[in-house]
């Protein structure tokens, strides 16, 4: 394209409104973004937006060349990152957050967060890096919400993988009673691959009945037994079985319903979101350095949100909404008790 010039009398360039404008837009970036997003190779970008045999040629420094393409990419989803970690959060009625980390190198991270607000819509909330899933990098991300605008004092439902220092983190930020919810998916898979063949099957058969019940008292007893059955034979496995029982069984104490449990028991919004984030990252051979992970994984997130679907149950979201409430009630009113003892 032929860039217009004007000058003035004296001599000095004039701005064109309509050439200003046509700049402000980007939409060479934000379409070769686009591009990359959907895993077109910045090699193969201008062959993307030309037809093969087509009337127009291109030119030299027509800006789909590689390095163009990939200068482009940087610099847009850089902007887009900084927006979107700064972006306000109070807005959101946010009932779920779900917490998981993606592996990008042996050495890198990145723990990453999404929301389910009381309609059942999902949004990615934040993303923060480290050297490994400990309490110190959980904690950035959390005090990254809460500077955003998340409230503490809030009663909310946390979805995590199993990780201790996921729940260290957020009991030492929401409250020693906030309630955890472990991935019932990840427990099963982590219980059944350490026992033989032979005991799968009966095994994941108890798993399922136990948190298939709306008593969680009896669903704790089937655990315990199932724990007890294995302690002879896999006495490793019997201890996963009991460790962090509580959190395994959080849904079924709420009293939530059994369609609404199968979707709050597991991680499998966050995990479908990795999974986009991983497709898009597809082409990438070689992490140079952690901002570049930062804005891939965000521009997945953000790639991976257009096609989010709303939580399955969530016409009984309310129901959640007034046992969380009660839960936060019946322990503000454990702890000005214990407070009045201990002042006692």
């Amino acid at each position: 394209m032929q860039r217009p010039r004007v000058r003035s009398f004296d001599g000095r360039e004039m701005p064109l409104p309509t050439w200003t404008a046509a700049q402000a837009e980007n939409w060479l970036g934000r379409w070769a973004m686009n591009l990359m997003l959907i895993n077109v190779s910045t090699r193969k970008l201008r062959r993307a937006v030309r037809l093969p045999e087509g009337d127009v040629p291109a030119i030299v420094g027509d800006g789909t060349s590689k390095s163009a393409v990939s200068r482009r990419f940087v610099a847009l989803s850089a902007e887009r990152l900084a927006e979107w970690m700064a972006s306000d959060l109070s807005k959101f009625d946010l009932l779920v957050i779900q917490i998981d980390g993606l592996h990008i190198d042996d050495d890198l991270v990145l723990v990453a967060a999404l929301g389910i607000d009381g309609e059942g819509r999902k949004y990615p909330l934040a993303l923060v890096e480290g050297a490994t899933e400990n309490v110190a990098v959980v904690q950035a991300l959390l005090d990254n919400l809460i500077e955003r605008g998340l409230d503490p004092k809030v009663c909310r439902l946390f979805i995590v993988d199993g990780a201790k220092a996921l729940s260290k983190a957020i009991r030492r930020t929401f409250g020693a009673h906030t309630p955890i919810q472990r991935c019932q998916i990840h427990k099963a898979r982590n219980v059944v691959e350490r026992l033989p063949k032979s005991l799968h099957a009966s095994v994941r058969r108890a798993l399922r009945q136990a948190w298939e019940l709306d008593d969680a008292d009896k669903a704790e007893r089937l655990l315990r037994n199932l724990a007890r059955r294995l302690d002879q034979e896999a006495p490793g496995v019997a201890a996963s079985i009991l460790e962090g029982l509580d959190e395994m069984l959080t849904v079924n104490r709420l009293g939530l319903p059994l369609k609404l449990r199968r979707s709050l028991a597991c991680t499998n919004g966050i995990e479908n979101m990795i999974g986009t984030v991983r497709r898009v990252c597809r082409n990438v051979k070689r992490w140079r350095n952690t901002a570049m992970a930062l804005r891939w994984t965000a521009a997945g997130m953000m790639e991976a949100a257009k096609g989010f679907r709303r939580l399955k149950g969530y016409k009984q979201l309310t129901i959640l909404r007034a046992a969380l409430v009660a839960h936060a009630n019946k322990h503000h009113v454990t702890n000005n008790v214990e407070a009045k003892a201990n002042a006692a």
